[in-house]
């Protein structure tokens, strides 16, 4: 059964994330203020790694299979109808930033976090949203 305590505070925390990233992201001076660049790209890595949580924590107490990566999680979300298939699609994406940023495979394009902050933080809060509805 799902922890839905831990599962909660995930969602809660992607939640500030999004809320602080709205409040305080400055994208116009991203590109020469390292710190600026810095908080972006970390809070985008946080609310990215909270997801993978929540999904992996979901597919393994409903024992959906065995996932290869953590994109492959939301892929399993998706076949449980936990997600549809564009979020999966997004979270999916959202893993690959995560992993692009953690282990650093190459440099992280400042133009793909801009578009992330800009027109993408509303699929963190939609897959906030789903969740709660099937907790």
């Amino acid at each position: 059964m799902v922890d839905s305590d831990l599962v909660h505070k995930k969602l809660a925390f992607i939640e500030t994330c999004v809320a602080d990233l709205r409040a305080m992201a400055r994208l116009d001076a991203i590109d020469e203020d390292v710190r600026e660049e810095r908080f972006v790209v970390h809070t985008l890595q946080l609310a990215a790694q909270a997801t993978i949580d929540v999904a992996s924590h979901v597919v393994s107490d409903e024992r959906l299979s065995e996932p290869r990566t953590n994109a492959e999680l939301f892929e399993l979300l998706h076949r449980a109808q936990w997600i549809d298939l564009d979020l999966s699609r997004s979270m999916r994406n959202l893993a690959g930033f995560r992993n692009v940023v953690v282990h650093g495979y190459e440099d992280v394009a400042l133009e793909i976090v801009k578009d992330i902050v800009r027109n993408r933080l509303v699929d963190l809060l939609d897959f906030v949203a789903a969740v709660r509805r099937r907790m």
